[in-house]
């Protein structure tokens, strides 16, 4: 997917890698019926994720960001915090 895009790999003032996507203005944005099927997508992925860490059964997620840091929580604001 990434593939026919030129990226650059850099660094923040934190050390943590991010890519920088050079062609990202030739990329049309998603508008009306199809913009709000991609958000509907979304909104359906995050819920999935979530659904198993709520409740007096909920389970634990491990989450590990791109340096390594590595979190375990049940808390859902805590799990949306670390995937942005």
């Amino acid at each position: 997917l990434l593939s026919s895009f030129t990226m650059s790999l850099v660094f923040d003032e934190y050390g943590r890698p991010f890519i920088i996507i050079r062609d990202a203005e030739k990329k049309a944005r998603l508008k009306g019926l199809e913009a709000q099927k991609a958000n509907i997508t979304a909104a359906r992925v995050v819920s999935n994720l979530l659904r198993t860490s709520l409740g007096p059964k909920g389970m634990d997620k491990m989450l590990v960001s791109p340096d390594g840091d590595v979190t375990i929580t049940n808390d859902g604001a805590t799990i949306l915090a670390k995937m942005q």
